[in-house]
């Protein structure tokens, strides 16, 4: 499943050009990663990132690539980092290409949270594609609040659809009826991204 390869006319571009202008670390400051060919990569140490604009329902699009595995690396330590919708909901990027049963801190899992519904890894080292329909929570007319839900398709397959959510370990905020941004993870590890573009789906 393939559901846009390129960017639509309203399409919001995550990164371009040579400059991270539109992106700052979780303190406030510039954000440190390296942006350069086409592509961002995790400075390791530099921290987290998030886009200075906030967002509420949302389809978005992105690239990844794990590192080149390390021997000795295992578990977390293989190519982690993580996808926050909202800085609040953690999809995780991990090098979990062989996994035969991925749980929920595995690539493509609602990280300690849901399992994916089948592991879509490729090995290290090959770009992959995450695709995701982000619908945020929402208080209802007898004041309950909705849950958040996503679906994602990882390199064309379906891992979660339409499931519900709740904030993850790490997230920015626990506030979860206010738009928030995408935040990218710095988890020691050099992943790098690609042809990252978000429409939103509120008017």
């Amino acid at each position: 499943m393939d559901i846009r390869a390129t960017p639509p006319a309203n399409a919001i571009l995550l990164f371009s050009g040579q400059f991270l202008s539109e992106w700052l670390a979780r303190d406030g400051h510039p954000a440190a990663w390296k942006l350069e060919g086409g592509f961002l990569e995790v400075a390791p140490g530099a921290g987290d990132i998030l886009t200075r604009q906030a967002f509420q329902d949302f389809f978005l699009h992105l690239e990844f690539r794990c590192p080149e595995e390390i021997p000795e690396a295992r578990g977390q330590q293989r190519g982690n980092s993580g996808v926050f919708l909202q800085g609040r909901y953690e999809i995780q990027i991990l090098d979990s290409w062989g996994v035969q049963n991925p749980g929920t801190k595995d690539c493509g899992a609602v990280y300690d949270q849901t399992a994916p519904l089948v592991n879509a890894s490729k090995p290290a080292t090959a770009w992959q594609k995450y695709e995701m329909v982000f619908r945020s929570a929402r208080k209802r007319e007898d004041g309950q609040i909705e849950p958040a839900r996503v679906t994602v398709i990882h390199n064309g397959l379906v891992i979660h659809n339409n499931i519900s959510i709740r904030p993850t370990p790490g997230a920015l905020d626990q506030e979860v009826l206010a738009a928030g941004p995408l935040m990218l993870q710095e988890h020691g590890s050099p992943v790098a991204f690609r042809r990252g573009w978000l429409v939103s789906l509120r008017g």
